[in-house]
C-alpha cells in the first residue's frame, strides 16, 4: 500500500487567516517520517494535526487517507479522499486511493468509475489501468456469485466469492460468503466466518444475523430467536432479521399447535397443522425433517399408510441419519406388509444406534419377512386363521373337487398342468392345517419346509381317504357309492360323499 500510495508534497491553500501553514508543514513532515517507519497510527495523528493547522490543504487529507488505508479503516480513508478531491479536482492520488477504498468496501463498480476519472485526465496512467482490471475481475466474480445464488447453487456462489476475496478481503464479501455457506448447510464454516466479522467489528449486525440463521437452520430455535432479537436491537430496521424472526415464530407456533392436537387425539388437525408448517420454509431442512416425521405419525393414526411412508421418506431425504424416521417407516412398512423394506430400515436403525431393543426389532422384522415369503396355507384354502377343523375340511373338499386332475383330464395340457399345481397346493395346505402338530408349528412361524413336514403326503391318497373312495369320482367305472349313471359324462350327477353329504359346485 505504501508503494502504491506514496506520501508526496503538494501545494496547499494558505491564504485563509487564522492558519499556521508553517506548523502544518511540521506536522506533515512528522507524519511522513512515521509513515515511512510503518507507524501508521502516529502518522494518522500527525496528518490530523496538519489538517487542523491548515484545513484547506488537499494534500494533508490525501496523506491521512493513505495512513488510514494502511490501518484498514477504509470508510474513514474514503472520507478523506473525497475531501481531498473536493479541494483539488485533479488530485490524481485522491482518485486512485478513493478507487481502492471503494473496492475494499465491496463496491467494485464505483472503484472502476474512479479509475476511469483518472484515465480521463491521465490516459496512460499505468496504476489506474492495472488496478481497474482487478476491480473488473472482482465485479465479474460478484455478478457470477449473485447469479449462482439466484439459482440456489450456493456452493458455486461461495467459489466466486472466494475469488473476490482474494483481491478484496472486505467485510461485505465475507458476509455474502457466510450467508451462502448457511444455505449450503455448512453451518460451522458460516459461524466461524461470522465470528471473525464480529471480532473485527462487534457492531456488525449482518454477522449477528448470520449466526441466528445458522441456529435457525439447525432447529435450535431458542438460540436463533435470541440472536435475531440481538440483531434487531442493534438495527431495528434490519429487514432480513425481522423477516426471519417472523418466519421462525410462525414455524414454531404451527409445530407446537400440531403437537398439541396430536396429544389430544385430533390427528386430522395435527396432520393439517404439520402441513402448514412444512409450507413456511422449504430451506429449513432440519425442522422440516421432524415435521415430516410428525406428520407421518399423524397419518398412520389416520390409516393413511402410503402417505405416512412417503413422509418418512421425505424426512430421511432431508436427514439421512434420522433414526426416528427409519424406525417409524419400518413399522409402517410392516403394516403395509412390505417386509423386505422393513428389514432394510431396521438394519439402518441398528447401524445408527446399536441396542438390544433395536436388535430385537430387526430379528422380528426378519422373522416377519421369512413368514411373508412362505406359502399362506390359509389363503390357499380361502379360510381365516381362526377357522375350525371342520371349516378347513369343508374348504378343502370344495377346492379338491374343483381342481382334481381327473376332472380336467380332457383339457388342454397347460390347463391340466395348472390345475394339477393348484390341486397339490391345496392338498399341501390341508395336510398341514388338518394336523394339529403341524398347524401349531406353522402358526408359530416355524419353517415346515426346512423340517420336511409339509409335503409328507400323497395328494391323491389324501383325496381318496377324505372321500373314502377306492378311485376317483371323475374316472369312468367304479369308485362311487350310490348315485347313478357312470362315466365322466355324469360328473354333475354325483351326489354322495362321506355320510351321504351332497356336494355343490360353484
Amino acid at each position: 500500500m505504501a508503494s502504491s500510495c506514496p506520501v508526496e508534497p503538494m501545494e496547499c491553500d494558505t491564504s485563509s487567516p487564522h492558519l499556521d501553514p508553517e506548523l502544518a508543514e511540521q506536522h506533515k513532515a512528522a507524519g511522513n517520517t512515521a509513515y515511512k517507519d510503518h507507524d501508521y497510527e502516529r502518522a494518522r495523528q500527525c496528518y490530523s494535526d496538519a489538517i487542523h493547522a491548515s484545513p484547506g490543504c488537499a494534500m494533508y487529507y490525501g496523506n491521512r487517507s493513505a495512513a488510514l488505508m494502511m490501518l484498514h479503516l477504509w470508510s474513514l480513508a474514503l472520507d478523506d479522499c473525497t475531501r481531498a478531491i473536493q479541494l483539488d479536482e485533479v488530485y490524481t492520488k485522491g482518485y486512485l486511493r478513493a478507487a481502492k477504498c471503494h473496492l475494499m468496501l465491496g463496491n467494485p463498480s464505483l472503484s472502476i468509475d474512479y479509475y476511469q476519472k483518472v484515465l480521463g485526465f491521465e490516459r496512460g496512467n499505468k496504476q489506474a489501468l492495472a488496478e481497474m482490471e482487478v476491480s473488473r475481475n472482482v465485479l465479474s466474480g460478484l455478478e457470477r456469485a449473485e447469479q449462482e445464488a439466484n439459482k440456489k447453487e450456493y456452493r458455486t456462489a461461495v467459489y466466486y466469492l472466494d475469488c473476490c476475496l482474494r483481491d478484496a478481503p472486505c467485510a461485505k464479501f465475507k458476509t455474502l460468503k457466510a450467508e451462502a455457506l448457511v444455505y449450503s448447510k455448512l453451518y460451522d464454516e458460516a459461524q466461524g466466518l461470522a465470528n471473525d466479522l464480529l471480532r473485527a467489528d462487534s457492531n456488525n449486525v449482518d454477522a449477528v444475523y448470520i449466526k441466528a440463521m445458522c441456529f435457525y437452520y439447525q432447529d435450535m430455535q431458542d438460540k436463533a430467536k435470541r440472536f435475531f432479537t440481538q440483531a434487531l436491537k442493534m438495527d431495528p430496521d434490519h429487514s432480513k432479521s425481522r423477516q426471519a424472526m417472523k418466519k421462525n415464530k410462525y414455524l414454531l407456533q404451527r409445530k407446537e399447535e400440531g403437537n398439541l392436537a396430536f396429544k389430544t387425539g385430533d390427528y386430522a388437525r395435527a396432520h393439517e397443522l404439520y402441513s402448514e408448517a412444512l409450507a413456511i420454509d422449504p430451506l429449513n431442512t432440519a425442522t422440516n425433517a421432524k415435521l415430516y416425521c410428525n406428520r407421518a405419525l399423524a397419518g398412520s393414526k389416520l390409516s393413511r399408510v402410503k402417505e405416512a411412508i412417503a413422509d418418512c421418506t421425505e424426512a430421511i431425504s432431508l436427514d439421512g441419519n434420522y433414526l426416528r424416521a427409519y424406525q417409524r417407516r419400518a413399522t409402517l412398512y410392516q403394516t403395509a406388509e412390505a417386509h423386505e423394506e422393513a428389514v432394510r430400515d431396521c438394519e439402518k436403525v441398528c447401524q445408527l444406534e446399536h441396542s438390544r431393543d433395536n436388535d430385537a426389532t430387526l430379528r422380528e422384522a426378519k422373522r416377519q419377512l421369512k413368514l411373508s415369503q412362505r406359502k399362506d396355507y390359509y389363503k390357499i384354502l380361502g379360510v381365516a386363521k381362526s377357522a375350525s377343523g371342520d371349516e378347513i375340511k369343508k374348504a378343502f373338499r370344495k377346492l379338491a373337487l374343483k381342481h382334481h386332475p381327473d376332472r380336467h383330464s380332457t383339457a388342454e395340457p397347460q390347463v391340466r398342468e395348472a390345475e394339477e399345481k393348484i390341486f397339490k397346493e391345496i392338498s399341501s395346505a390341508y395336510s398341514i392345517l388338518s394336523d394339529p402338530e403341524k398347524k401349531s408349528r406353522y402358526d408359530s412361524g416355524q419353517d415346515l419346509e426346512e423340517m420336511g413336514m409339509d409335503m409328507d403326503f400323497d395328494p391323491t391318497e389324501l383325496f381318496a381317504n377324505m372321500f373314502s373312495f377306492g378311485g376317483s369320482p371323475f374316472s369312468s367305472g367304479g369308485g362311487r357309492r350310490g348315485g347313478g349313471g357312470g362315466g365322466p359324462g355324469h360328473f354333475f350327477s354325483f351326489q354322495g360323499g362321506p355320510g351321504g353329504m351332497p356336494f355343490e359346485f360353484s
